[in-house]
């Protein structure tokens, strides 16, 4: 592409405007006198438009735009319907856990915090770090992509996209914290929302409209035409049910929206996000269809090209402005809530979990440690972004991480005889089992393989276990898992492991619950009194609640967490 269609003059107005409107938004919103509480969960009372607009938006992020169009490409028609059906599915299947986590932690603002509530301080940090280590992950992916994209679009270089990006997200998030960036998702989304509506027709029609189906359908293969290939299935589709619903119990960008809506909307607040999700991201990914048809070629043979490079290459110039600030609204959505769930770690966790035991909490001081934690992340995403690291490595590593954590997580706020140890050795001896097993480090046997699919097995079962448990309870939970396992185990024996993402998220689920189970049933610890959870997490600003966190007999939870 020798001739950007964009000039700098114009990226520059567009970042202007764009992030300007969007200040303009987060000071008008903002109180005058921040509150702490306010900063973190906007006070445990955000209404339905806003809260389902900014789980919307925070779940569709550029990476997943572009990912639905290599999948779209690579898969065929499927491929866009099982990265975004999936997706969009699980994000239906965790809220009855949100409901329960927001049941037994109403005043909570952090997951981890309450894992410090119903274990002691391993869990909380397991927690901690993964959330610390997936948001600046996932803040630099999408300041990458906004560098990418800027680079692809105009003469400016990879490193200033990656300047102008960071600056703006951080310049409006700093000013009122997660307030700013759910009342900002819901223009974001409906620029979004409005941008693919006409994108996709708009790419149909400019590369042959009807005939393209016709004429293009010789360039897929037999899977790729199919609406039920098994091929994309186990290479996208199962892969990504795991992947998403360890995503949305580890990620605190979510936990923090569940923490911040009014809880008698947590329901239609996700089965609202669950269709915006579904609907944009399928529509997205059609375009790498359309590709696919067109027999495009993507620039240096790279997939995650092809949406930068067709809006360059096919659409006129205010359509590549449509096409820059959707990208553009997609990534900042997801990164403004990446720093407010970086900040609101760091504020709860490290600061006010020390500062509640000792008695001198202080909301000024919470305030500016969390507008300092969003300074250092901003500039750490910067440096790891300009480093160009494996992106796809680093999130598989906090992908693991996550799908360790998913059974201990949800078995604790269920199940009372989960101790602190059973949470902790669970979640290392997965994550120990899974780093072999995902990056092909064991030696190549048969017995091996079929020990993988056998575990593997298990493990989809343990998945669609915890999808019917959310809805139904135990029995259905148990039983609905052990006949999908019988059921499946005849097609994926010899078949689980040949695919290492899949068999790494599917070992990942087993080992966790085994092991959690097996020490929990072994422990004689007393059955830990749910009711502790409330009154050991609470709101910061409010005196007699913060004091309220440590009841009488109760001053360290580390010293005897399961005590009832």
């Amino acid at each position: 592409m020798s001739t950007p269609p964009l000039g700098i003059a114009t990226i520059v107005l567009l970042l202007a405007l764009f992030y300007g409107l969007t200040m303009v938004m987060s000071v008008k919103i903002s109180r005058g006198e921040e509150n702490a509480d306010e900063y973190m969960t906007a006070g445990h009372n955000i209404g339905f438009g806003i809260s389902a607009a900014s789980m919307t938006a925070t779940w569709i992020w550029a990476s997943s735009m572009y990912a639905s169009v290599t999948s779209g490409y690579t898969y065929g028609i499927s491929g866009p319907i099982h990265y975004g059906l999936w997706g969009a599915l699980m994000i239906l299947f965790i809220y009855p856990f949100g409901r329960r986590i927001r049941a037994v932690a109403p005043h909570a603002h952090t997951l981890a915090e309450v894992m410090r509530a119903r274990h002691g301080r391993s869990s909380q940090l397991m927690l901690a770090i993964s959330n610390v280590l997936g948001s600046v992950i996932s803040l630099m992916s999408n300041f990458i992509a906004g560098g990418a994209l800027i680079a692809m679009l105009s003469p400016m270089s990879f490193i200033q996209g990656v300047l102008m990006i960071a600056a703006g997200v951080l310049m409006y998030t700093i000013w009122s914290g997660f307030r700013a960036s759910v009342l900002t998702d819901f223009a974001q989304v409906v620029a979004m929302l409005l941008a693919v509506v006409v994108l996709v027709p708009a790419f149909f029609f400019v590369l042959g409209g009807p005939d393209l189906l016709r004429e293009g359908a010789g360039n897929l293969t037999a899977h790729q035409s199919s609406f039920f290939s098994s091929e994309a299935f186990l290479g996208q589709g199962a892969p990504y049910i795991a992947a998403v619903l360890a995503y949305a119990i580890g990620n605190q960008t979510i936990a923090q929206r569940l923490f911040a809506v009014r809880e008698d909307l947590i329901k239609p607040t996700f089965v609202t996000a669950t269709i915006g999700y579904g609907a944009t991201i399928i529509g997205v990914g059609m375009m790498g269809v359309l590709a696919l048809y067109a027999g495009i070629d993507p620039a240096g043979g790279d997939p995650n090209n092809l949406l930068p490079q067709m809006a360059a290459t096919h659409l006129a110039t205010p359509l590549i402005v449509v096409f820059f600030v959707m990208i553009i609204g997609s990534l900042s959505s997801t990164a403004d809530s990446d720093l407010a769930a970086l900040s609101s770690i760091v504020m709860t966790d490290i600061y006010g979990d020390r500062a509640r035991r000792q008695g001198t909490i202080n909301p000024a001081t919470m305030l500016l440690i969390g507008r300092l934690t969003m300074v250092v992340a901003t500039v750490a995403a910067v440096l790891f972004a300009a480093l160009e690291l494996n992106i796809l490595d680093l999130l598989v590593f906090v992908g693991a991480m996550w799908g360790c954590l998913v059974f201990p997580v949800i078995a604790s706020f269920y199940w009372s005889k989960v101790t602190n140890a059973a949470f902790t050795v669970s979640v290392l001896v997965a994550f120990a089992v899974f780093l072999p097993v995902r990056f092909g480090w064991l030696p190549q046997s048969g017995a091996l393989d079929l020990l993988i699919d056998v575990v593997g097995i298990v493990g989809a079962g343990i998945v669609i276990g915890l999808m019917a448990f959310g809805f139904f309870g135990a029995r259905v939970g148990i039983a609905l898992g052990a006949v999908f396992a019988v059921g499946v185990a005849p097609f994926a024996i010899g078949v689980i492991s040949q695919y290492p993402a899949l068999s790494g998220s599917l070992t990942a689920y087993a080992v966790s619950t085994i092991v959690c189970v097996v020490m929990s049933l072994a422990s004689r610890e007393e059955p830990f009194d749910f009711a502790l959870i409330s009154r050991r997490t609470g709101d910061f600003t409010d005196d007699d609640e913060a004091a309220g966190a440590q009841p009488a007999g109760d001053d360290d939870p580390d010293l005897e967490p399961a005590r009832a």
